[in-house]
C-alpha cells in the first residue's frame, strides 16, 4: 500500500449501553486511527447484524487498514469471525491489525506463510473467545439454578406494599369491595393487585 493512499479505521464494540467503551477508543487513537473513523456498536457480539458495522465494511477497500484491539470485540461465534476475516481481508482486500494480538497484522507477512499463521492464529483465538463466552453463559445458568434450587429470589425485590393495604385487603377478601375498587385504593393495576393480594395471603398464612 502507499503511505498516502492508505485510510484508517477502528472499529470497536461493548455488549451493552451499560459498558463502557473508553479502553477501546483510547487504543485506537493511540494507533492514529482519527475519531471520524472509528467505527463503534452496543450490541452483543453473537452475529454481525450491527448497524456500525454495515457502515464500516462500506468503506474498507485495498488501501485500508482497520484497527480493533481484541479479537472478540469484533465478534465472538468462531465460524462468523473466520468468514468476516476472509470478507475483509480476502474480498475487500483490507489489512486488519488486532492491537492486543501483534501477530494478527495482515500487513506484516504478504507471503504464503504470513498468511497461514494469521489464519491458524485467528481459528485458534475465535475459538477461544466462542469458548469462553459459551462457558460464562453455562456457568450463569448453573448459578442461576443453583441459587433458585436454595431458594433464593431473583429478580428485583418487590415494590413495599403501601401503608393501606392490609385494610384494603381484608374489605377485598370479605367481599366489600371489588378487585378494579382495591387496586385504585392502593394505586395499582387490577393484575397487580391480585398478585401482590396473593402473595400477602401467602406470607400472612
Amino acid at each position: 500500500m502507499s503511505e498516502k493512499q492508505v485510510k484508517i479505521y477502528g472499529y470497536a464494540r461493548v455488549s451493552t449501553r451499560e459498558q463502557n467503551e473508553d479502553r477501546q477508543i483510547i487504543a485506537l487513537k493511540e494507533m492514529g486511527v482519527p475519531e471520524k473513523n472509528i467505527y463503534l456498536d452496543k450490541l452483543s457480539g453473537k452475529n454481525f447484524d450491527r448497524p456500525q458495522y454495515k457502515k464500516l465494511l462500506k468503506k474498507l477497500d485495498d488501501n485500508s487498514v482497520l484497527y480493533i484491539k481484541s479479537i472478540d470485540r469484533l465478534g465472538r461465534s468462531y465460524r462468523d469471525l473466520s468468514d468476516q476475516w476472509q470478507l475483509i481481508t480476502k474480498d475487500k482486500g483490507a489489512d486488519v491489525v488486532v492491537i492486543d494480538m501483534p501477530v494478527l497484522d495482515t500487513r506484516r507477512e504478504k507471503n504464503l506463510l504470513g498468511t497461514l499463521i494469521s489464519d491458524l492464529v485467528l481459528a485458534l483465538l475465535s475459538y477461544v473467545a466462542e469458548s469462553e463466552y459459551s462457558t460464562i453463559h453455562q456457568r450463569q445458568a448453573e448459578g442461576i439454578a443453583a441459587a433458585r434450587a436454595r431458594g433464593v429470589k431473583l429478580g428485583r425485590p418487590p415494590k413495599p406494599l403501601p401503608d393501606n393495604f392490609h385494610e384494603v385487603y381484608q374489605k377485598w377478601k370479605a367481599e366489600k369491595i371489588s378487585t378494579e375498587e382495591a387496586a385504585r385504593l392502593v394505586n395499582m393495576p387490577p393484575s397487580t393487585f391480585r398478585y401482590r393480594a396473593n402473595s400477602y395471603k401467602k406470607a400472612t398464612l
